[in-house]
Formats: C-alpha cells, sequence, structure tokens
C-alpha cells in the first residue's frame, strides 16, 4: 500500500497549517530531490511506499551507478519510476566520463539504461565554458532533459558569488531546465553555506538582485536548519535537495507547517 494516496488520516479534520503546498505530482516547483548513496530495492521500495508520493527526483549518487550490474541498475531505475519519481545519475558520474573522454559514449548508454535526464557538473574536475557548453548541448540534442549544478565540492576551491551568479545565468541560457546551487553533504565551507552550516543569506540576495529567477534553482539543503531558511524564505514550494532519505517524511512535514520549527512561525504570524 502507498503512503499518500487514497483518502489522508486525518482528512476533514485537520488541514495543513502552512497552506499552498503542490501536493500533486508532477511537480514543477517544491521539488524534493534525494540522493540514493547505494541502497538495495528491497529498502528502496518499503521506502518508497511510506513516502514516495513527497519525491520528485532521485539522484543515485556520485558514482555508483558504476558499481552496478546493468540489471540491477535498470531494476533499479525502474522501481522508482513506478512511483513517478525521475532518477538521474550523479554529476560525478558525467564528470569522470568527460575526464575520460567518453562523454557521447557515456548518453548513449544511459538512454538504454533508462535514463531521461543527466545532470552536468565540476564540482571536483575543470571544465571551461567551451567544453560546458558542448556537454550541455550534445545531452540535450540527445533528448535528456539537463540539470546543471554550480559549484565545487572542496572548501579550498569555493566560487565567489559573482562568479556562481555567472555560471548559474551561463548554464540557464544554455537551456538547462534546472541549476543546483552545491553544498554537498555536510552543508559547511561548501556553496552558499558558512563554516558553521549557516545559509549565507547574502549570497541568496545576491543571486535574486542579478535577476535570476528561483524558480529555476534548486538548492542543496540536507540539514534542517537549511531546509527551514529556503521555506521561510522562499516558501513551501522551494525546490530542494540532497535531502537524506530518512528525512523526506520530515521535510514535508516542515514544508506543511506540521513541525514546530515551521508551525511556531505560522502561529505568530511570521510565514
Amino acid at each position: 500500500m502507498w503512503n499518500g494516496v487514497g483518502k489522508m488520516a486525518w482528512e476533514g479534520i485537520i488541514t495543513d497549517p502552512y497552506t499552498g503546498r503542490n501536493a500533486e505530482k508532477p511537480r514543477r516547483q517544491g521539488k524534493t530531490i534525494i540522493s540514493d548513496l547505494g541502497y538495495g530495492l528491497g529498502e528502496i521500495k518499503d521506502f518508497l511506499e511510506n513516502c514516495g508520493q513527497y519525491i520528485d527526483r532521485a539522484k543515485l549518487a556520485f558514482g555508483t551507478t558504476v558499481i552496478y550490474s546493468k540489471d540491477y541498475l535498470r531494476e533499479k531505475i525502474k522501481l522508482y519510476k513506478e512511483f513517478g519519481i525521475d532518477v538521474n545519475p550523479g554529476g560525478t558520474c558525467a564528470e569522470i566520463a568527460i575526464y575520460q573522454g567518453v562523454f557521447e559514449p557515456f548518453l548513449e548508454k544511459a538512454k538504454a539504461m533508462g535514463f531521461t535526464t543527466i545532470e552536468i557538473s565540476d564540482g571536483t574536475i575543470k571544465m571551461d565554458d567551451k567544453v560546458r557548453t558542448s556537454v550541455i548541448t550534445k545531452a540535450l540534442e540527445a533528448g535528456f532533459e539537463v540539470i546543471s549544478e554550480v559549484g565545487k565540492k572542496h572548501i579550498s576551491e569555493q566560487l565567489e558569488i559573482q562568479e556562481a551568479i555567472r555560471q548559474i545565468k551561463r548554464d540557464l541560457e544554455l537551456g538547462v531546465s534546472s541549476v543546483t546551487v552545491e553544498s554537498r553533504g555536510s552543508a559547511k565551507g561548501i556553496g552558499i553555506y558558512d563554516k558553521d552550516g549557516k545559509v549565507k543569506a547574502d549570497d541568496v540576495e545576491a543571486m535574486l538582485a542579478a535577476g535570476i529567477d528561483p524558480q529555476n534553482l534548486t538548492w542543496e539543503a540536507p540539514t534542517k536548519d537549511g531546509q527551514e531558511f529556503f521555506i521561510s524564505y522562499f516558501g513551501n514550494n522551494v525546490n530542494l535537495a540532497n535531502v537524506r532519505y530518512f528525512e523526506v517524511i520530515a521535510l514535508e512535514g516542515l514544508r506543511r507547517g506540521l513541525r514546530g520549527d515551521t508551525l511556531h512561525k505560522i502561529v505568530n504570524n511570521l510565514l
């Protein structure tokens, strides 16, 4: 039995304190994107029966797909799609393909395996605008939905905010459907997070001041503090990624005002 399908437990009695949540899939806004770090099929099935209704995309993180057999990977992709969840190989997997000079065969195999979305990133490798333009264009021409990620994975290589803004605008102009702002799993000292794990609000405001439409952005938010910041700042239909497997229901509660963190702001007229 799938949770979230059919009549809800408290229907007609308790409603969402924070209204306006996009409850039905497919969602253009308010997406929750999880990172699959290598979970088994049985575990995934149990997990999705519990909260698949609240997940929009699963990233098969970093290069995990290289470790799977062909049949196993196809089965994993199929399982996610049965629950209406898009799937993409991690951006690091595409980075390796670019680094090794096999990006076009990588796209061909990705399509054959059942992927319909490709993520382009340069969190680890170096990639100039010419290469970035080439790989995004090739993925689009191959028929994939293309998302990109902006930001570096290593603390010593962090981008200045104006450079991050330039790269976001570049990717959107190239035709990606969404740009993800990097945080890694730690959300400390990476991207728009400071060394203590707090979102750098000035950087967020700089992106908006530069004319970037927040609807075209997805914020990596692996921590509750980050999730709460973005929900409070942009509303409950903000796109959030790098969500931990076991925190999907908790995040949906934050989005709907069903946790004290956002409920407190609602009852005090702060949301």
